[in-house]
């Protein structure tokens, strides 16, 4: 699936081509050039690893070589709602990876994808600290604890609705002024 970057993306590479000023022009600040690019765009698209190479005078090969070395470093726009599923220990064993499978099916991507509208994308997470409540699923900041593979469906319900509700408001608010 190929992203083309959003007129915000745009803007936010703009503001990272500004940054890079501020960085020397020595190859030991590759790594610190991808990670305020990754700051300020949510990811690295590939104008960025090539404002990156330009800047240093290096190959893209090498960037592209270095940004995919380190597993800190995503290529893929992140959706609104990033859903991270745990694989822990705990969560293992109770079968998070068959949540993991509902969600990737009721989305039709993959672990490590995006959706299409960039609403959601997914990604297993090695721990989220909340053994206790495994399996655990994340969603934006929410977190769902004893997530049973018959609840994911319930939170895109709720999305949803909260969605609806969010626009009912705005539109209300645009009414009044």
């Amino acid at each position: 699936m190929v992203y083309g970057l959003t007129p915000e993306e745009k803007e936010k590479l703009e503001r990272f081509k500004t940054k890079l000023s501020t960085f020397e022009k020595n190859r030991k600040n590759l790594i610190p050039i991808l990670q305020s690019a990754q700051q300020e765009i949510a990811y690295l698209p590939g104008q960025a690893l090539e404002l990156a190479a330009g800047h240093l005078d290096i190959p893209i090969s090498e960037v592209y070589g270095v940004a995919t070395f380190y597993n800190q470093f995503r290529f893929i726009p992140p959706g609104k709602y990033p859903i991270k599923i745990c694989l822990g220990t705990a969560c293992h064993i109770k079968s998070s990876d068959i949540i993991l499978e509902n969600f990737e099916r009721k989305l039709g991507i993959k672990e490590g994808q995006t959706t299409e509208d960039r609403q959601f994308s997914v990604e297993r997470v090695a721990c989220v600290g909340c053994c206790a409540l495994a399996p655990v699923a994340l969603v934006g900041d929410a977190l769902y604890g004893k997530m049973s593979p018959s609840k994911v469906e319930g939170i895109f319900t709720r999305i949803q609705v909260e969605k609806e509700m969010s626009l009912r408001v705005h539109s209300e608010n645009e009414s009044n002024q």
